[in-house]
């Protein structure tokens, strides 16, 4: 089939629009956690006043004739957070926009837009922002807005600039049903990848200051301030890493299973499969590291960074640099 050439030049600029939105999405989210310092200052202040308030009521007799201060006791009422709430809707406004230019695109050629490095990238993104909005209908991870648009941002930039294709057909070793399946569950993974990576990220920088307070060094505010506990933020990471992890098994089985059909062998120590099976075997320690009491915290995101560097040259370095049966990132 023929290639819509205005229908790819259409899908180009929702590209930009989405990247417009995410941009104006990133600046709110940045503006949420500069408050944040103010609004912990805040809370910790009402939780004083709070104790203070027991300690007076508890102290003095019933029928003392005190005047009671029924204001103070009361839990503070919740955070607006209005710039978060405009990072979600910006977010969405995004997605939107997003998603209509990776449809577009897909139209302009009749096929899934996912046939090389730029629409891998730019549908891949699109199923990073789309897994964090769904996350938000379970918890609050508004928090995490800044480190997930951010890096959308930059992987839209580096597709435009660098990785970008013009619209065409795909090599005959594509041409499977297996498209589909091995590539979208490999968008899911990735996408809970790149938000274990965030949380993981959060995570060490929120534990070394507890651990920096507690003996009894200076630390001064700064945005970790509205971030959840470490240990929270741990528990965080290995879940959204628990569940990316099966989906992962999944791709490298399906892919296993596309290269029989495409080649006539499951393996054949192609670069892309080495590295796919790489990433499996460095996230599958991280998951039995987690079972055993001394890979614990620091250790284990530790792991857990390396496993998505993996990530990251699987997708930059080898697609680009390595020769193989994979060799059709489109760059160049």
């Amino acid at each position: 089939m023929s290639v819509d050439e205005t229908l790819a030049g259409y899908a180009n600029l929702l590209l930009y629009g989405a990247m417009a939105a995410y941009t104006a999405a990133f600046l709110a989210f940045v503006l949420d956690l500069a408050g944040g310092t103010a609004r912990a200052e805040r809370l910790r202040g009402l939780a004083e006043q709070r104790g203070l308030a027991a300690e007076q009521r508890r102290l003095v007799p019933v029928g003392a004739g005190a005047v009671s201060s029924p204001d103070v006791g009361d839990p503070p009422a919740p955070e607006r957070r209005q710039a978060a709430a405009i990072g979600v809707s910006l977010t969405v406004l995004a997605l939107l926009l997003h998603l209509a230019a990776v449809g577009a695109r897909g139209w302009s050629v009749h096929r899934p837009p996912w046939g090389n490095m730029y629409e891998f990238a730019t549908a891949g993104a699109a199923v990073v922002t789309l897994v964090f909005l769904a996350a938000l209908r379970w918890r609050d991870l508004r928090y995490l807005g800044t480190f997930v648009v951010g890096p959308v941002l930059l992987t839209l930039g580096l597709a435009v600039v660098v990785l970008y294709t013009r619209a065409s057909q795909l090599v005959p070793s594509l041409k499977s049903v297996w498209l589909a399946i091995h590539v979208s569950v490999a968008f899911i993974s990735s996408a809970l990848f790149t938000l274990a990576f965030s949380v993981t990220v959060l995570y060490l920088v929120q534990a070394r200051r507890e651990q920096r307070r507690a003996l009894g060094e200076p630390v001064r505010p700064a945005f970790t301030d509205a971030l959840p506990a470490a240990r929270e933020l741990d528990r965080a990471s290995y879940q959204l890493h628990a569940v990316a992890f099966p989906l992962w098994t999944f791709t490298l089985v399906a892919g296993a299973i596309w290269a029989e059909n495409a080649w006539g062998r499951y393996w054949g120590w192609d670069p892309k499969e080495v590295w796919t099976f790489v990433i499996w075997v460095v996230y599958a320690g991280y998951l039995h590291a987690r079972a055993t009491r001394g890979w614990q915290g620091r250790k284990a995101a530790t792991l857990a960074l390396v496993g998505y560097g993996c990530v990251l040259f699987n997708f930059l370095v080898v697609n680009i640099f390595f020769v193989g049966m994979h060799s059709y990132a489109g760059v160049g």
